[in-house]
């Protein structure tokens, strides 16, 4: 049966329309939903102007406006030009991460830990399709209650996996109904953590974990992380812990930790470096995290020493490394004979040893390392652009300007530090305050929607916005972390995965002094992450350094779904061209998407964007 618009169009034109004329039809009617859903009201004007919180009250009328358009357009167009929706994959790939074939990677021989490492060159297997999420998903629950329980049905781990599983950590937690919570009744860890936090803080001689922060202990890495629980706490103490474990089919600590809210990234030095740069961490964490440190010539630990600052932490906790005969007392020299010989060859100092806990401190003296006393050579060059590199056996960052002790470092980056990474004070103060401005436009324009889609109960206060809705952002092109410092000044419950793209100015280290998470990724390739772990993605000109680099921006869209939760967000700002392109390809993806014009001037232009939660 035909509708009355259609009947109407056929008085007009005959029962068979030119094409000619169809698409004028469908050009006036694009330019009449543009007018009318622009957000021509607004003054969201990036430097001299403020948002009025009532500008979107028609926010709804306005979104059910553009379906039906939408619908009428694809209707009016009888096949001819119709805009064709990308497909959803198979059920077999709910839980998909590219890049990770296991199958592949032992075909071509790749053996010995290798196969479960990251090799995009041998990953054939890309459809164009949108990765649905599980039959039993559901939106994860709100923060902070998110942090600690989450739906079972939103993670690869099944109740059998769980309740089978002979580590500790899994043991310990529970599983109710279809929820499982990392929590006891009393609201306390029931792992120990916070005790083990405090006996590490003994260790290094403080008087309690809440001295991290003033012992210059700001970033730390936590590897093979189990399901977040250390993360978590050294969270509650303002701490920046990253999670990094190795890809697993099954029951992956990554995607846990993610679920929860957590930092976490896949990652797997087998027999490639960490995508960080040199000098990164105040701390490095292992409890119990299955690698054999001094195996391969001590190729892990050089990778530990390359990553860690001068005078951070390198925290083990292992009963492997006691010696056979070695008691649970607090002497010293129990490790075993091979890591301790070769900690002493990095310049490794052994502070303290509690029980099945060692801490080693790196040496804040470059100069350890070319002495008679130091035994590695050090790296020539510099690895500023290291990507998936091989493990090198070589001391690196002893030559950088950015050799500086971590107890001897200001909260914030001063004038000298800052002319290390090429940046003046003025420059970059200035971008400080242009992020400032640019997410409190950001927050005004997302708060108004996320209510509209999220009413609250009746009787119920209304949420710091959007405190419940965004536990984390990914900003795929962060240059000097600035969206990340902002959130940190606005007190803003989320943290921040800065991404630095291959092939820009690699700023990471500077992202890093300031106390930030981040790592270097090529946008040509997937992202190492499970699917749905981000609430919102922010790219700030990254469309236009993607085509600059020949690279496809229907693939990154259809990654960039991949890694959004149902229901999450896309912030894209690049020029007018770019934009209506992936305005277009937003369409393809199912994605809700508003153009905004910045009413500035410039040819600069927003695209906001929200996945819909897909139910087949």
């Amino acid at each position: 049966m035909r509708s009355p618009l259609l009947n109407k169009l056929s008085l007009i034109f005959g029962p068979r329309p030119p094409l000619n004329w169809i698409l004028l039809c469908l050009v006036s009617v694009f330019m009449l939903i543009a007018y009318s859903g622009s957000f021509s009201s607004t003054t969201f004007d990036s430097v001299t102007s403020s948002v009025k919180p009532d500008i979107y009250t028609n926010y709804r009328k306005l979104k059910e406006q553009a379906r039906n358009d939408y619908l009428e357009l694809k209707s009016i167009s009888l096949g001819a030009n119709r805009i064709k929706d990308v497909g959803l994959c198979g059920k077999e790939r709910e839980n998909y991460v590219p890049c990770y074939n296991v199958s592949a990677n032992l075909l071509v021989g790749l053996k010995d830990g290798e196969e479960f490492d990251r090799h995009c060159e041998l990953s054939q297997e890309y459809q164009d399709c949108l990765v649905r999420p599980p039959k039993e998903y559901k939106i994860p629950l709100t923060w902070p209650a998110g942090r600690d329980a989450i739906w079972s049905g939103n993670v690869k781990l099944t109740k059998d996996q769980f309740l089978s599983s002979g580590s500790m950590t899994k043991r310990l937690m529970l599983v109710e109904e279809n929820q499982i919570a990392f929590h006891s009744e009393d609201g306390m860890i029931v792992d120990g953590v916070k005790d083990y936090s405090h006996l590490i803080a003994e260790m290094i001689g403080l008087g309690s974990d809440t001295e991290f922060l003033q012992a210059g202990v700001h970033t730390v890495l936590d590897i093979g992380c189990g399901f977040g629980g250390f993360g978590a706490h050294l969270h509650s103490l303002m701490l920046m812990a990253l999670c990094v474990a190795a890809y697993e089919p099954s029951g992956s600590q990554v995607q846990l930790a993610l679920e929860r809210g957590l930092p976490a990234v896949i990652g797997n030095f087998i027999s490639k470096q960490l995508p960080f740069p040199s000098l990164s961490y105040d701390m490095v964490h292992c409890a119990q995290c299955g690698i054999i440190w001094d195996s391969k010539d001590g190729l892990f630990l050089i990778e530990i020493d390359r990553i860690l600052k001068p005078g951070g932490y390198f925290v083990l906790t292992s009963p492997t490394t006691h010696q056979q005969d070695s008691t649970s007392t607090t002497k010293k020299g129990s490790t075993s004979s091979s890591l301790e010989e070769f900690t002493k060859k990095l310049c490794w100092s052994l502070l303290a040893q509690q029980e099945e806990t060692f801490i080693w401190q790196k040496t804040a003296d470059s100069q350890c390392y070319t002495s008679s006393k130091g035994e590695i050579p050090v790296c020539k060059g510099n690895d500023m652009q290291m990507y998936y590199q091989p493990l090198s056996h070589c001391i690196s960052g002893t030559t950088s300007h950015r050799w500086v002790p971590i107890h001897s470092k200001s909260d914030h980056l001063n004038s000298t530090e800052l002319e290390i990474h090429g940046l003046h004070p003025d420059d970059f103060f200035e971008e400080s305050n242009f992020w400032k401005l640019a997410l409190r436009n950001y927050w005004s324009l997302l708060s108004p929607l996320i209510f509209s889609d999220h009413p609250k109960r009746p009787g119920d206060d209304d949420p710091l916005p959007p405190y419940n809705m965004v536990r984390n952002v990914m900003d795929m092109n962060a240059h000097y972390g600035g969206l990340s410092a902002a959130l940190m000044e606005a007190r803003k419950a989320v943290w921040v995965m800065n991404v630095i793209p291959l092939g820009a100015r690699n700023t990471l280290p500077l992202i890093y002094d300031r106390g930030f998470a981040g790592v270097l990724h090529n946008w040509c390739e997937p992202f190492p992450t499970y699917p749905r772990t981000y609430d919102l993605l922010h790219a700030n000109g990254l469309l236009s350094h993607i085509d600059s680099q020949k690279c496809s921006m229907f693939k990154l869209l259809l990654e960039m779904d991949r890694i959004l939760r149902p229901e999450g967000w896309i912030i894209l700002s690049d020029t007018l061209v770019t934009i209506e392109k992936a305005r277009t390809l937003a369409a393809q993806i199912r994605w809700e998407a508003r153009l905004i014009d910045l009413l500035n001037g410039s040819d600069q232009r927003l695209l906001v964007c929200q996945k819909p939660f897909v139910k087949k």
